[in-house]
């Protein structure tokens, strides 16, 4: 300890529990949800579904929801939380396509988790009410300001990227790492 120093953190901690975010963004339009719960189970997918369909978008015909092949995010699931009836109509909502097992660049979800670990959970946040306070307070200021996300990949990035990649490729292949063929 130091004088005017009186805190010290160590980098040491004991993990007190996880939880799980679940986030819907229209990217194009600007419009944010996320919400916190304690687990990832099929219900809980259920439940944020129904929010999505009922609440966020009451009087839309049509929803196209793009997301991952995470074994929860089923349409099987709001039948396990819902009377098939119910989960039929939310259904019935629904254009459900699923991005790529190795893809994840062509999932925009992933481009406002980044954002929102940087802007909101750069720190170490020990309780899940703070975080749902947070996070709400994110999700307010993401809708006020309508932040969309611009995801542009153009064929010159493409070539550019592919013949970094080949470079890299070749590099690692050749048996004298000072020659670098093309």
């Amino acid at each position: 300890m130091k004088p005017g120093s009186d805190q010290k953190i160590d980098s040491e901690y004991e993990r007190e529990g996880t939880c799980s975010i679940f986030a819907f963004i229209e990217p194009l339009g600007g419009k944010h949800h996320v919400s916190v719960r304690e687990h990832r189970t099929a219900l809980d997918w259920a439940e944020e579904i129904k929010y999505l369909v009922d609440i966020m978008y009451p009087n839309v015909d049509k929803i196209i929801l793009i997301m991952d092949n995470l074994n929860t995010h089923k349409v099987a699931s709001l039948y396990k939380r819902y009377p098939a009836a119910e989960a039929h109509r939310i259904v019935k909502k629904l254009e459900i396509h699923y991005t790529p097992k190795h893809g994840s660049w062509l999932n925009m979800a992933e481009i406002e988790l980044n954002v929102m670990t940087r802007q909101c959970l750069s720190r170490r946040i020990d309780n899940i009410g703070l975080l749902r306070k947070e996070l709400s307070a994110w999700e307010t200021e993401r809708n006020q300001k309508q932040s969309k996300i611009r995801w542009h990949f153009r064929t010159r990035d493409a070539r550019e990227n592919l013949y970094h990649f080949i470079r890299l490729l070749l590099k690692s292949r050749c048996n004298n790492p000072g020659i670098l063929l093309y």
